[in-house]
């Protein structure tokens, strides 16, 4: 049985939340390295949630109401054989899969070759639907070989070759926060955000180029304030209303979450629906409210530009000891 919510942790009450809709995770890759993990939580019912950036803050989040599960990824392939018991569960899913080109500049050091990834990519969509693998090209980062052309020229690449399997690419650009600033000039000095013009550029070169591919792709911006909508790039949601209800036509309780409410004698819109938007993000994020799970220092994928992570070493001794045993692993994600 989930502990209840006068359980005690470190002299402080749990808090208990039981969300419709889970985000897994923007915190760590649970498909590429914590699946069974997962699968045990799902299993059990429910996992607890350590807050990062205090660890005697702690929420018990029950999958009891959870209909939606939103899959962050960058390597799904040992988690596929996951997706039959997670379907047999009732819950919806899909994913929001991020497949960069930074091979040349070793921004990903850790994962498998680009080829391997594209083949992952399609073999998901095959599984679930192309409506179900959102393609993620996060973050865009300028530097000496990585010119708003060369940025685009990649993108383009691996649009011919994946826009068959998807329905949306979602982009954003490089936020440099203090660690990943440091992190990124330890391998180029010049590595840095594009400006506002550079931005507009590659807009409109991507919006170009997207009508050209064998099947033209919804284009969202993630978190961007700049608008971009007049070249026909939407402001993206990840935790996505308008597909959750698509996915969930007849889940009374997704409907009512996502109905818009009256205000004042309007309507709130559908972005603003269940809650508004998700106040835990950032300002400019069009996600809908979810709860995250997973826990940080605990992806090994090893991208220089990672905000998840604080060291190297943190994170392969977390892995060390997710390895050990499964009272181990529950210490670190509960």
């Amino acid at each position: 049985m989930p502990p209840s919510a006068s359980d005690l942790h470190e002299g402080g009450q749990i808090r208990r939340c039981e969300p419709l809709i889970i985000s897994a995770s923007r915190a760590t890759d649970i498909p590429a390295f914590h699946g069974e993990w997962f699968m045990g939580r799902l299993r059990a019912g429910f996992c607890r949630r350590r807050n990062p950036c205090n660890s005697r803050q702690e929420s018990l989040i029950s999958f009891a109401k959870t209909r939606v599960f939103v899959f962050w990824t960058k390597h799904p392939a040992a988690f596929l054989s996951c997706l039959p018991e997670i379907e047999a569960s009732g819950r919806q899913f899909y994913f929001q899969y991020t497949l960069n080109d930074y091979v040349a500049e070793g921004l990903e050091p850790r994962l498998p070759s680009l080829p391997h990834r594209l083949d992952t990519f399609r073999r998901l969509s095959d599984l679930v639907g192309p409506q179900r693998v959102i393609w993620r090209y996060d973050p865009l980062i300028l530097g000496p070989r990585l010119s708003v052309n060369a940025l685009l020229e990649r993108v383009d690449r691996l649009g011919r070759l994946l826009s068959p399997y998807t329905e949306k690419l979602v982009f954003s650009f490089v936020d440099m926060y203090r660690k990943t600033r440091h992190a990124l000039r330890r391998i180029d000095p010049e590595l840095r955000a594009p400006s506002e013009a550079e931005m507009q550029a590659f807009a409109r070169g991507l919006a170009g180029l997207n009508a050209s591919w064998p099947r033209p792709l919804t284009l969202a911006a993630c978190a961007e304030e700049l608008d971009m909508r007049p070249l026909g790039i939407a402001k993206n949601s990840c935790i996505d209303a308008a597909l959750i209800a698509r996915l969930c036509p007849h889940d009374a309780d997704i409907q009512k979450f996502l109905t818009p409410r009256p205000r004042q004698g309007a309507l709130v819109p559908m972005k603003e629906a269940g809650g508004a938007r998700d106040k835990g993000q950032r300002t400019a994020c069009g996600c809908i409210p979810s709860r995250d799970i997973g826990a940080y220092d605990t992806c090994p994928h090893g991208c220089v530009y990672c905000y998840a992570n604080q060291s190297e070493k943190k994170v392969l001794d977390n892995m060390t000891l997710c390895r050990r045993s499964p009272e181990e692993r529950e210490s670190l994600l509960p």
